[in-house]
């Protein structure tokens, strides 16, 4: 009980840090987005690369726990680790702008002096760097899918256990009700047919007419 305790205890200090680090990368991406020189974009660049890996890491151990099967209820886990992952894919969209830019930059004052191997060099690599950020972002998608799809199945297999237990604690109930009412009929037809033997002997012994009883319900 006390390991629970402790287990939860972490977990909320960690979604706590989440939901700290949410706000403030939200704070530095809007600065970002109004600021009014190169410098300013460079510092506010800089400082968004620091809080999304301090979100990564976060999200790391929230994966760990979600892999977990000391915690039972991962819902709101899930929804901290999705919530990291969209900060994440801003972050990604800021640093491919940033790389655009860049290389447009260059490629103004370059132009005449670029090889065209070496250009094409270039394109390959940024065609893969993109090609690769986008299939992170797929895996990571397919990933948070399955472990949504795992809780579900889990809590509809623990209902269908609880359903099956409330069946059987109903049978055993009403199993004694059922014994007792086989032993009161049992009971009734014994008593009948003690009835019917004194009342046969009760009409022998007085030589009276012949009596014909079918049955007694």
């Amino acid at each position: 009980m006390a390991d629970k305790r402790k287990l939860q205890g972490e977990i909320d200090r960690c979604l706590k840090k989440v939901a700290e680090g949410v706000e403030q990368f939200e704070d530095i991406w809007l600065k970002l987005h109004n600021a009014a020189n190169a410098n300013q974009k460079e510092k506010y660049e800089a400082d968004l690369k620091k809080e999304i890996k301090k979100l990564q890491r976060l999200r790391d151990q929230i994966k760990t726990w979600v892999a977990s099967n000391e915690i039972k209820d991962k819902r709101q886990l899930v929804e901290n680790r999705k919530l990291i992952e969209t900060q994440m894919e801003r972050f990604k969209v800021v640093e491919r702008e940033t790389k655009t830019k860049a290389y447009s930059k260059e490629g103004l004052g370059l132009a005449q002096k670029v090889d065209p191997a070496q250009k094409e060099k270039e394109e390959v690599g940024t065609w893969l760097t993109n090609t690769i950020d986008t299939l992170n972002m797929q895996v990571d998608q397919y990933e948070s899918e399955v472990e949504s799809l795992s809780v579900q199945t889990r809590k509809k297999k623990g209902e269908k256990e609880v359903r099956k237990r409330m069946r059987e604690e109903e049978l055993r109930s009403a199993e004694p009700l059922s014994r007792a009412t086989y032993n009161m009929r049992s009971a009734r037809r014994r008593e009948t047919s003690i009835y019917l033997c004194g009342y046969t002997k009760d009409v022998h012994r007085t030589k009276g007419p012949a009596l014909t009883i079918t049955s007694l319900g």
